[in-house]
């Protein structure tokens, strides 16, 4: 596994013996042994990709994970070009281009202040952020790796509260924008975002959420959250506009994005 240089984060940012004959019972033995390590490395590599727990090397890429954010650099953890095939509404393409990067910073002032009560069992280790508009210009969204500093067991009972209690669908724990001056999203602050998607990683310690609206800095009296905006039939200005689609279309890929970053086969870093 290799990984590039650290990168300041700104706004724009073994043989065989001869005459030794194998008999076929032992060979065939021997290939299965080959053949189940293969199985098995594979099926550690699937659970990273999938987001699934695994057995075997899962602590240490658990581990390796927690050290991403100042290990990669910011374009392999926030592409300057997301493509989201089938992303949108109705299943159609998606393309968001980044228009600012956050300095790395702590989490005061990133979230409101009952959602960095929520979040608070797991401590915040550092907080990376991005803001991306889409190819109209027409919305804006904000995206946040939450670097945390808790073990595997923390973030499942993190994952399984917010998960129980539906913390992720309350207006009063959504996470904030980050308006970066000078861009499209300079106005997007508190009361223009217009809907949510936040994600607890449990073989990872890292929270993925985002947070859009729209580029005009129009207020939002009504937020919903992503899922709720994009289920068929939804009829609110919000998921009329597809601002779900926006928020949980980038937060999926940008999370795709963190785990091409860890993983011990060249594939994954293609």
């Amino acid at each position: 596994m290799s990984f590039g240089e650290p990168e300041g984060y700104d706004q724009q940012a073994r043989p065989r013996p001869l005459g030794v004959r194998i008999r076929p019972r032992i060979a065939a033995a021997a290939a299965c042994v080959v053949l189940g390590i293969g199985l098995i490395g594979g099926a550690v590599t699937g659970s990273w990709l999938l987001g699934e727990p695994g057995d075997g090397g899962s602590q240490d890429t658990f581990a390796t994970a927690g050290t991403l954010w100042h290990s990669v650099p910011v374009d392999g953890l926030f592409p300057p070009t997301v493509i989201g095939k089938g992303a949108g509404p109705g299943g159609a393409d998606r393309i968001w281009t980044r228009i600012a990067v956050a300095p790395d910073t702590g989490c005061a002032d990133a979230f409101d202040p009952l959602l960095r009560e929520a979040l608070a069992p797991v401590g915040c280790e550092r907080l990376l952020r991005a803001t991306y508009t889409d190819a109209t210009q027409s919305y804006v969204t904000t995206v946040g790796l939450l670097f945390t500093k808790a073990d595997a067991a923390a973030m499942r009972s993190l994952d399984s509260r917010f998960a129980k209690e539906g913390l992720d669908r309350r207006t009063d724990l959504m996470p904030r924008p980050y308006a970066a001056k000078g861009t499209l999203a300079a106005g997007f602050g508190d009361e223009q975002r217009a809907s949510w998607t936040l994600s607890v990683l449990t073989d990872a310690p890292v929270v993925v959420y985002s947070v859009s609206g729209w580029a005009d800095d129009r207020t939002v009296d009504d937020p919903q959250p992503a899922k709720e905006a994009m289920e068929s039939g939804a009829t609110t200005a919000v998921a009329q506009a597809g601002l779900g689609h926006e928020a949980q279309g980038l937060a999926d890929r940008v999370e795709r994005a963190l785990r091409k970053n860890v993983g011990p086969s060249p594939e994954q870093s293609s």
